[in-house]
C-alpha cells in the first residue's frame, strides 16, 4: 500500500502515540545514528513495532517527521512572527534583526545542533536527510524574504535569492559553524553579529548596482 493510500490512526490517543514515537525516534537517532532499527524506536516509545508502522510507512518518513517536528519547535514561531512583521511593518531592518535573533535562538537550542550534525555525518549515504533539513529549516524563510526584499524601494537587489543567502551567511551561518565544533557564541557577540550583519547587508544593497 502506498503512503498516500495508507490509513493513519487518528484521534487523541493516536496523536499521543505518534508524538511518543517521534520523541523516541529523535532520541534513538541522535544516540545511534540513522542506521538504528525501528524495533529499538518502538521499544523506546513503549509501543509495538506494528504501531510504529501504522503511523509511518518507513524509517525515511519517520526521520523526516523528526526533522519537521524539531525545526517547527525551533523556528515555527519565528516564521509566523516574520510573516506578520513583513505584512505590518515598513522597517525592513527591524524585521531582519528580529528574525535573525529568533533563528539563532531556535537553531542553537537543546539538541538541534546534534541533529544537524547527524544529518551532515549521514548525508553521503542518505542525501535525502539533508534535503529534509533544508526544506523545513531556513529554506522555509527564503521565498517570503526574497519577495519582501524585492519590494523595498530603497534597495537595489537584482537577485533576491542570492541576497537571502548572503543574509544567512552574515547572521546565521557563524553559529552553525561553531555549533559543529560544540561551541556556542556568547550573547554579546551574537547581538553584534546580527546587528552589524544586517547593517552591512542593507548598506551594500542601498548603493548603486554593481557590474
Amino acid at each position: 500500500m502506498s503512503p498516500s493510500a495508507k490509513h493513519v490512526p487518528t484521534g487523541e490517543r493516536a496523536a499521543r502515540k505518534r508524538a511518543a514515537i517521534v520523541r523516541a525516534a529523535r532520541s534513538v537517532f541522535l544516540d545511534q545514528g540513522f542506521a538504528s532499527g525501528m524495533d529499538q524506536i518502538a521499544a523506546t516509545a513503549g509501543v509495538s513495532k506494528v504501531t510504529v508502522y501504522n503511523h509511518f510507512s518507513n524509517k525515511d518518513e519517520l526521520f523526516t517527521e523528526v526533522v519537521t517536528d524539531a525545526l517547527e519547535q525551533a523556528l515555527g514561531q519565528t516564521m509566523q512572527a516574520m510573516l506578520e512583521r513583513l505584512h505590518d511593518s515598513d522597517d525592513i531592518r527591524a524585521v531582519l534583526v528580529r528574525t535573525a535573533r529568533g533563528w539563532v535562538d531556535g537553531i542553537t537550542r537543546s539538541d538541534l545542533p546534534a541533529l544537524r550534525a547527524l544529518i551532515a555525518a549521514e548525508s553521503r549515504r542518505f542525501p535525502h536527510l539533508g534535503r529534509a533539513w533544508r526544506a523545513h529549516g531556513p529554506d522555509r524563510f527564503a521565498k517570503p524574504l526574497a519577495e519582501a526584499l524585492s519590494r523595498q524601494p530603497d534597495l537595489s537587489i537584482p537577485d533576491p535569492d542570492l541576497a537571502v543567502m548572503q543574509y544567512y551567511s552574515l547572521v546565521l551561518y557563524p553559529h552553525i559553524v561553531h555549533a559543529a565544533y560544540g561551541d556556542r557564541l556568547d550573547a554579546d557577540l551574537t547581538d553584534r553579529l546580527i546587528t552589524t550583519g544586517v547593517d552591512m547587508f542593507l548598506t551594500y544593497y542601498r548603493t548603486a548596482p554593481r557590474p
